[in-house]
């Protein structure tokens, strides 16, 4: 049957045929990006299309694999205004934590299939690194460091005689750590090129706390301290000779502090103050970058954004949102635990703690920023007066506590294993040498296998145990961490609870806790041939493994949960080593003096020798990756890996026996 004539295209039959409609809408954009060049290549009236794709992309990535899908929908404008005003990689950005970089990475070269494996094995990291990228001027985790090595940066250039800029970009919270005040007080001092983009979004993790945010949020919204600074500028440069008459102006503003209208505070620290500026106005960012490239003193550029623009459930809970899990990237819902799943360690934890600080009105909780991460967030609620959250500030939070310590209140730092690094001086100086009982709950021990290197908690135990007067424990579940943390508000000095991220083996809390022996471990299996003691998250792969050699190779093995890093349990662990052939141990943590290094020093202090074989991470940063078990099965500690290396080391004694007796 003939088919009648019609006036249709090629392409409009190619998209029926593919049930697929004609698009209206101009080629995307983002996948042109190959690098800073194509972004430049832009004309202005393309880059709300490019930031609206960037918006996209970062929202459908992070709402599969999880990520800071707030702070980086927040900078999507400054970050493509930053890469058409410099020329990355020669001039160098500082992006303060990093986590704010996916923008950062989409424009230099890191998109497509890289970047949608975002914070997974073989894809894009969820922070920046100076080996993925030569455009990652800087590697960071944490917040505060960025000024610091701008500074050190702007300064070796200056030394060297080049001529690149440096931009250090840091998030107002950045300006709650004490490091950062301490750069700030030695940038006039050190260089007079320096630029650093204050990107103001009124919240770090949590709402940002102290003088500093009611500072900042008074500059922002105070159009008349602007306005003076731009009239009186623009009064001087009217004249023939204005551009000399003005810098005189700023060197006598400087000098006689507050000349026609109060200074802010950069100013008086020796910066050009610029600013408030719209943060998603790309003719503003242009303007004022532009002009910050050009000052012969250290400028400020003081950026307004919107943390999570682009995303309404980011805008209004930008908490949630600053790490987000998985979610629905239609209605911003976290995707659902199956029925039945545990509670994560730092909701039993903060649960407790409300419940014991009800009671006893001398317990305090302390935080650095991070309420909810840390399960504070219920004593918030539950009984806010004895609350305190002191910003990003870990060296503070730390001493806070010691001060209140000594007025006899039971303090509890809840900060991750990673951050108290941070606050290790204050650790020994202030809290151990005057034996405070301070108590620390260390979350996030061991991986957090998506954040990568600068989260994980793998140095703790090395860095606590050469500590006098600390008592360090790890439990094995859910109702062992509140035992822990009862017993801990008993010590008379102070204690030290690591516990992993996520959720525990669903051990129900008992409604009394019990205070734990200090010192004493928990045998939960007997054994004649092999003894494994195992710390926290690996008590339950040390059960699994005396299983498994007993069913397969009729091995009498054992299995102990050692509970207590320091002090060690050494009665027991002599009597075993009296009568076992072969001692395991077994933890989430680095090998380098860990749970089994103080177990070999026991073993040598009383001079006995036996063998022992020890399961940990090496002696390596450990990189991000999909999954704890990924990460553990490429650094041979999957269940499968520690089977194989015990029985080889049992098949290995056993053949020196005989050899011997021989």
């Amino acid at each position: 049957m003939p088919v009648a004539k019609a006036d249709i295209s090629f392409d409009s039959l190619l998209s029926h045929l593919m049930n697929e409609p004609i698009s209206s809408h101009p080629p995307r954009l983002l996948a042109s990006i190959r690098g800073p060049a194509d972004v430049k290549a832009l004309a202005p009236a393309q880059l709300p299309q490019l930031a609206q794709e960037i918006r996209e992309e970062l929202i459908s990535v992070t709402a599969k694999n999880g990520g800071h899908i707030g702070p980086n929908l927040g900078v999507v404008e400054l970050t493509v205004a930053l890469h058409r005003a410099f020329n990355s990689a020669d001039d160098q950005f500082v992006f303060d934590v990093a986590h704010q970089g996916y923008v950062h990475k989409l424009l230099t070269g890191r998109g497509g299939d890289f970047f949608r494996k975002l914070r997974q094995s073989g894809g894009a990291s969820g922070f920046l690194y100076r080996s993925e990228s030569q455009h990652d001027s800087f590697g960071a985790g944490h917040a505060g460091t960025a000024l610091s090595a701008a500074l050190g940066m702007a300064t070796a250039r200056d030394l060297r005689g080049t001529g690149e800029h440096v931009v250090a970009v840091c998030g107002d919270a950045a300006f709650t750590c004490g490091i950062t005040l301490e750069a700030l007080n030695n940038v006039v001092s050190s260089t007079k090129r320096l630029i650093v983009i204050l990107n103001d979004n009124e919240w770090s993790i949590a709402k940002n706390v102290g003088a500093i945010s009611s500072y900042l949020n008074r500059i922002s919204t105070s159009p008349t301290y602007n306005k003076l600074h731009h009239d009186v500028e623009a009064f001087f440069k009217s004249f023939p000779a204005g551009v000399e008459m003005n810098r005189v102006y700023m060197k006598w503003k400087r000098e006689t502090k507050d000349f026609f209208v109060e200074s802010s505070l950069f100013e008086k620290f020796g910066l050009r103050y610029l600013g408030p500026v719209d943060g998603h106005n790309f003719d503003a960012l242009a303007k004022n970058l532009e002009f910050a490239k050009h000052c012969d003193v250290p400028v400020l550029v003081h950026v307004l954004t919107k943390k999570g623009k682009g995303l309404e459930a980011a805008v209004a809970h930008p908490e949630k949102f600053h790490g987000a899990s998985p979610f629905d990237p239609i209605t911003g819902e976290s995707k659902k635990a199956q029925a039945g799943t545990p509670a994560n360690y730092q909701d039993v934890f903060g649960h407790a703690l409300t419940r014991f600080a009800q009671k006893n009105p001398k317990i305090v909780g302390i935080t650095g920023a991070m309420p909810s991460g840390t399960g504070l967030c219920h004593l918030a609620e539950g009984v806010p007066q004895q609350f305190f959250d002191v910003g990003i500030a870990e060296e503070h939070a730390v001493l806070f506590a010691a001060g209140m310590a000594t007025k006899g209140f039971r303090p509890v730092c809840a900060i991750y294993s990673t951050f108290l690094q941070r606050a290790y001086d204050q650790v020994i100086h202030d809290v151990a040498l005057q034996n405070l009982p301070v108590t620390f709950c260390m979350d996030r021990a061991g991986l957090s296998p998506n954040d990568g290197p600068t989260h994980h908690g793998l140095f703790d135990l090395s860095y606590l145990r050469c500590v006098p007067n600390a008592t360090i424990m790890q439990p094995k579940d859910e109702d062992e961490l509140v035992d822990m943390l009862h017993t801990s508000l008993n010590l008379a000095g102070p204690g030290f609870i690591r516990y992993p991220r996520g959720a525990g083996p669903g051990t129900k809390v008992k409604e009394q806790p019990v205070a734990l022996p200090i010192g004493h471990a928990e045998v939960l299996r007997e054994g004649s041939n092999i003894m494994i003691w195992a710390l926290g998250t690996m008590v339950p792969d040390a059960l699994k493994l005396a299983e498994r050699l007993s069913a397969e190779e009729n091995l009498s093995v054992g299995v102990v949960n050692a509970r207590f890093v320091k002090p060690l349990d050494r009665t027991l662990l002599l009597s075993h080593a009296a009568c076992i052939p072969l001692l395991v141990t077994m933890e989430d943590h680095v090998l380098a003096g860990g749970f089994g290094s103080a177990v070999l020093e026991a073993l040598q202090d009383a001079d006995c020798a036996m063998a022992v074989e020890r399961i940990g991470w090496p002696d390596k940063f450990v990189e991000h990756g999909s999954n704890v078990d990924v990460l553990r099965a490429s650094y041979g500690l999957s269940p499968q890996d520690i089977h194989r290396r015990v029985l080889s080391r049992w098949r290995n004694l056993s053949t020196e026996r005989v050899a011997a007796d021989a």
